[in-house]
């Protein structure tokens, strides 16, 4: 996919964000104007032109979003990094059936790029552990991938 624009997701792209994995997400800091970029893991794409996430709702970037929706997720997959830019919105301020005070908002896909610096590929995908009781984490990464597969 080097030096092209997509308008959404590839197919190759769409089951990759069809369960929890590690994205950054940028935005538009509210107070500052200046980009704001952290690490998310709670993603859903069900469809080509549209990606889901899961936040806390009183987190940074549910203000970044309500004053400017612009934001790009960064994806590391396929031996590269991809570029998914939007326009976000907040659907729910709290996920129904969840136990955290959890947003659910939704991101309509606008542009696609593949990133990667010329001649590298990327050799391994970034991995993380949950640091808390694994099965409390299972138990609410399952309630929270069912909000949004069925929103």
């Amino acid at each position: 996919m080097a030096n092209q624009v997509e308008q959404c997701l590839t197919e190759e792209m769409l089951p990759l964000l069809q369960k929890e994995r590690y994205v950054t997400i940028s935005t538009v800091d509210f107070e500052t104007g200046t980009p704001n970029v952290n690490a998310i893991s709670w993603v859903f794409a069900p469809d080509v032109q549209t990606i889901r996430f899961s936040i806390d709702n009183r987190s940074r970037i549910v203000k970044n979003i309500k004053t400017n929706s612009g934001v790009v997720l960064t994806l590391i997959a396929n031996g590269s990094t991809y570029s998914i830019a939007g326009d976000a919105q907040l659907i729910q301020e709290k996920m129904e059936g969840v136990p955290l005070k959890l947003a659910l908002l939704e991101m309509k896909v606008e542009e696609v790029r593949d990133v990667m610096f010329y001649g590298a590929k990327i050799t391994s995908e970034p991995k993380y552990d949950k640091t808390y009781d694994a099965q409390a984490a299972a138990k609410l990464d399952f309630q929270v991938m069912q909000v949004m597969k069925r929103r």
